[in-house]
């Protein structure tokens, strides 16, 4: 296991094949959950609902928006309607959480400064995949293996798992404390549909920004949690930026992965998606299949993707500022003039399925070193 420096990280890595924690780093240490808890808002909704439950459309569609895009409008409103910090006071018995707690007094309405730790996350995936009804585990597993490279709120979802291994199994991220560069989605596949965004002339974009996570409830006041609340955890950390990757990989979902990590106050998102990428793909993960490429660093911000190597094909996405990317090969194509630097090499990103111009690739020559011509 490799920590990136100034990062302080919960891990826990459990192989359900063979019973084990295969990773474990200070697993019980709380972290303030941002939208893994999300996972629980949907739970406790689905609870006791019966085994034959069919959830109106408008929860249906509401549970897939929170669970694979991350949507914090959902979360509001189930942290609202169930109660707010009633829901975690629900969930921890029922799933034996042990470091699960709800939001400090002074945050009664931010359901991201719920308290969490890797050992917990690891027992709700666990009670996913192996305890709770079939209806529940098609509904919630079902959205967290659809998850969308981009959240609705513009922040890209693609550090840790997915970017460090082939084809993750359910994914949940977290996030709080940054802004974002502009995440836009990308063409229909695992990451869902296009937005038929328009290419645009010029490298790179406006930097936009996201409202981050949490966001206290803005359609029901919460209600008041019962005298058997747990107590909020006392010394919870709501200054560094916290960025979590969840979920699973391998086969069959074997393995469940949960990394929760703090970055000094003022990180840059590109900076902490790229640590937790690190970090993940340095963990023992039984079933894992790590993508071929090389990685490097970019610079600019919200620099496109592009669906072939020129500026005239259309943009398929976004990228967080500083971020590394996984480049598979190179290859010449349109001329991009970013004074004082001209290139008409391109990058081609496998895991973003278009290329970016070599100028916002960190490296001294025109050309990347130790990356092949593409085919």
């Amino acid at each position: 296991m490799t920590i990136p420096a100034d990062v302080t990280a919960g891990v826990a890595v459990f192989d359900r094949l063979t019973g084990r924690f295969t990773e474990s780093r200070e697993p019980d240490r709380a972290f303030r959950s941002a939208s893994v808890v999300k996972l629980l808002l949907a739970l406790d909704f689905l609870w006791n609902r019966g085994p034959a439950y069919d959830p109106p459309q408008a929860d249906r569609d509401r549970l897939a928006a929170m669970l694979s895009s991350s949507d914090d409008a959902a979360a509001s409103h189930y942290w609202s309607t169930g109660g707010g910090s009633a829901v975690i006071a629900r969930m921890v018995p029922r799933l034996a959480l042990t470091g699960t707690l709800p939001p400090p007094a002074a945050y009664p309405g931010y359901w991201g400064y719920t308290a969490t730790t890797a050992a917990d996350t690891v027992r709700v995936y666990r009670y996913l995949l192996d305890t709770a009804p079939l209806p529940v585990r098609e509904i919630v597993l079902g959205a967290l293996h659809r998850s969308t490279r981009c959240a609705t709120d513009g922040f890209d979802q693609n550090f840790g798992l997915p970017s460090a291994f082939e084809a993750p199994g359910a994914v949940k991220q977290g996030w709080s404390g940054f802004t974002s560069g502009g995440c836009t989605p990308a063409p229909a596949g695992r990451y869902g549909p296009s937005s038929g965004a328009a290419a645009g002339a010029h490298e790179p974009t406006d930097t936009a920004t996201g409202s981050g996570e949490p966001v206290a409830p803005t359609e029901v006041a919460e209600r008041s949690a019962p005298s058997s609340a747990p107590a909020a955890a006392p010394s919870l950390d709501l200054t560094s930026e916290a960025l979590h990757t969840t979920g699973t990989v391998g086969p069959d979902d074997r393995t469940v992965v949960a990394v929760l990590t703090l970055h000094p106050d003022g990180t840059p998102y590109g900076t902490a998606y790229s640590k937790v990428t690190t970090l993940t793909g340095s963990l023992d993960v039984p079933g894992a299949v790590r993508p071929s490429g090389t990685r490097f660093t970019t610079w600019g911000s919200g620099v496109r993707v592009r669906s072939a190597p020129t500026t005239a094909s259309a943009a398929l996405t976004t990228l967080p500022a500083g971020v590394d990317v996984l480049v598979g090969c190179q290859q010449q194509g349109g001329l991009v003039s970013v004074p004082p630097y001209t290139n008409d090499w391109w990058a081609y990103l496998p895991q973003y399925g278009g290329w970016i111009t070599n100028i916002y690739v960190n490296s001294p020559g025109n050309t990347l070193p130790g990356v092949g011509r593409c085919p």
